[in-house]
C-alpha cells in the first residue's frame, strides 16, 4: 500500500509523534521512510549581518532533526534517507514529495485553536491541503 513514506520534521514533540507512527506503518508496509528538514529563512530575512551563522545553526537543528528518524527507522529495520533543504515549509514538503514519488506524507499537529491557528498559519493544514498524496496528521499528545 505505502512504498515511500515522507515525514518532515521541525524536531517538535509534535513531529515525534509522527515518526512513531510513520516507523509503525513502514514496518508494516516495508516502506521506506523519507526524512525531511525544511530550513525556513523567512523570519531571519532582514539580518544585514549574521545570516551565515543563522543559517549554520538552523541546518545543524535539521540535521539532529533528521538523525532522530534515522535512529527510529533504523531501530526498526526500515530503511530511512535523510533530507535536510531551504526553502518554504509546506511548498518544499509538496516538492519533495512529488519529486520523490512518496505515497503518504506522516506530520504532526501541534493542535493549536483559533487566534494562535490563525496568526501563525499552519504548515500541516497547507499540506493536507495541497499535497496529491494522502497526508496522515498526528496529534501532539496532550501534556500532563
Amino acid at each position: 500500500m505505502y512504498d515511500e513514506i515522507l515525514v518532515p520534521t521541525d524536531g517538535s514533540p509534535a513531529a515525534a509523534a509522527a515518526i512513531e507512527h510513520a516507523v509503525t506503518l513502514a514496518e508494516r508496509f516495508d516502506a521506506t521512510i523519507h526524512a525531511l528538514y525544511v530550513v525556513d529563512m523567512t523570519g531571519y530575512t532582514t539580518l544585514e549581518a549574521g545570516t551565515g551563522v543563522v543559517v549554520e545553526a538552523l541546518e545543524e537543528e535539521g540535521e539532529a532533526a533528521v538523525d532522530a528518524v534515522r535512529e527510529a527507522a533504523e531501530a526498526a529495520d526500515v530503511p530511512v534517507t535523510e533530507h535536510v533543504v531551504s526553502g518554504s515549509p509546506y511548498r518544499s514538503i509538496l516538492e519533495y514529495a512529488n519529486d520523490e514519488e512518496v505515497d503518504l506524507i506522516v506530520m504532526g499537529t501541534h493542535g493549536r485553536r483559533g487566534l494562535d491557528r490563525y496568526l501563525l498559519g499552519s504548515v500541516t493544514e497547507r499540506v493536507v491541503r495541497s499535497a496529491d498524496q494522502a497526508v496522515m496528521t498526528v496529534r501532539m499528545p496532550d501534556e500532563e
